[in-house]
């Protein structure tokens, strides 16, 4: 281990209790190349949109679809001290049902006074279910903010490297991990105040509806974009015992390919007998055009 194993549990101290091993860090050297580097500007004002998380574009690694998540303020149980995690995220529409794909990777932040990347190793199973990592804390959110070896001018560069990846399958085979140039994204965030809206789409005719099918609502306007609500009645093909909903940028609208909207939601359904809402609120930094959350 390097010295950001090190400092990082200097900085936990003895008020807190240790969260999991994993997000201590080690040195991944100066020959050490990610697969994606994703650069965030203005982190500090990601905090003050209240972000839960950010999400970066799609890059391709050996046939498959990755996503690097940031989630700025994490919280291990057992620890009052938030900190910068991170965790792989792969698309559902490349996992094949029966199949699991066990990833090798490591994730990482860039420190400028050493030069060089530095970060943990992690494994993960991804099936057709389950698409997301878990989180791996690297660093106290507070360290990070005052250090001038993570951050600079106000940007953090965060990176992942897949290093192997076996399917288990009834083929059993395993995936040659290709290298090839890095994918260099970044993230511009801006310091504009949330433009709220609120949307209510009554169902009159619920059982008449194609329950086997995308259902969407009218389209409604907030914040200059055009949405509308999807549901599947009887769930996604994901998840197929309950009602599955989503918010979604309407296909018409001008938001550029590239852009990213830093968005916080509410959806809802309300119990008509007892005159309450049943609620699911998510907050992200990524948000594309012909995208659902």
């Amino acid at each position: 281990m390097g010295n950001c194993k090190s400092l990082s549990r200097a900085l936990l101290g003895k008020a807190h209790v240790a969260p999991d091993a994993e997000w201590r860090m080690q040195d991944f050297g100066k020959t050490h190349v990610p697969d994606l580097e994703w650069r965030i500007h203005d982190f500090s004002s990601l905090l003050e949109t209240g972000a839960k998380s950010a999400t970066s574009a799609i890059f391709h690694c050996s046939g498959y679809n990755w996503l690097l998540q940031v989630i700025p303020m994490h919280k291990e149980t057992g620890s009052e001290t938030p900190y910068v995690a991170l965790r792989l995220m792969t698309t559902q529409e490349r996992m094949v049902p029966g199949h699991t794909v066990h990833v090798v990777f490591e994730l990482s932040v860039y420190n400028h006074t050493k030069g060089m990347y530095c970060g943990c190793k992690a494994s993960y199973n991804f099936h057709f279910k389950n698409s997301y990592s878990k989180e791996h804390c690297l660093i106290p959110l507070q360290e990070l903010l005052k250090s001038s070896a993570f951050l600079v001018d106000d940007s953090c560069v965060f990176g992942v490297d897949i290093l192997k990846i076996d399917v288990s399958s009834p083929e059993k085979k395993a995936v040659v991990v290709q290298k090839k140039a890095t994918t260099v994204q970044n993230l511009f965030v801006q310091k504009k105040g949330f433009v709220k809206g609120k949307y209510t789409w009554n169902i009159n005719n619920f059982l008449e509806l194609d329950m086997d099918n995308f259902v969407r609502s009218p389209t409604f306007e907030v914040g200059v974009h055009k949405w509308y609500v999807g549901m599947y009645p009887h769930g996604n093909k994901y998840s197929t015992d309950c009602i599955s909903l989503y918010l979604c940028l309407g296909a018409s609208d001008e938001l550029r390919l590239e852009s990213k909207k830093v968005f916080v939601m509410t959806l809802s359904i309300l119990d008509q007998k007892n005159g309450k809402h049943l609620t699911a609120t998510s907050g992200s930094a990524h948000l594309s055009k012909y995208q659902c959350y």
